[in-house]
């Protein structure tokens, strides 16, 4: 149970910091901070959120990444601590994580794929690109050649 509390906390986390880098942060930091603030002031947790913000986009200017590492990793430990003491709002994350809009560029792909031309007795594999795949048997290697003898001298008495 606690690695899958553990994936959820990482995408959850994954969800909040690319929020907070578009222009619906507004209406979606008000339901993070409603998931967030039991037991803590939602002042407190306002002020932790738009501080992570202003991290993020001083990170984003100055091209440090490392930033924005630092400052998911804080937020999925902090979920992951909320849904270890508190299993009971796994459902309301989700819920909130299926609610929050995709950012640009991250939308959902619907893919259909259909296979024909007869009866498949092997892997089928579609894909757009495939680097240096090689498929099937690999061909047996060469034995190396037989020791030549060396021509035999006759010996002198």
């Amino acid at each position: 149970m606690e690695a899958e509390l553990t994936a959820l906390a990482a995408s959850g986390a994954t969800a909040f910091v690319q929020q907070m880098a578009t222009d619906s942060w507004g209406a979606v930091r008000d339901r993070i901070v409603a998931f967030f603030q039991r037991g803590t002031a939602e002042s407190e947790v306002e002020e932790q959120l738009e501080t992570s913000r202003g991290e993020l986009a001083a990170a984003a200017e100055s091209g440090d990444q490392q930033v924005a590492a630092d400052v998911e990793a804080e937020w999925r430990t902090r979920l992951r601590r909320r849904l270890l003491a508190d299993p009971a709002i796994v459902q309301e994350l989700r819920a909130l994580l299926h609610e929050l809009p995709r950012p640009a560029g991250h939308e959902a792909v619907e893919v259909h794929n259909t296979i024909s031309g007869g009866v498949q007795h092997g892997p089928v594999i579609q894909a757009g690109t495939m680097g240096s795949l090689s498929l099937g048997v690999p061909p047996r290697p060469v034995p190396p050649p037989a020791p030549q003898e060396s021509p035999s001298r006759p010996t002198q008495p």
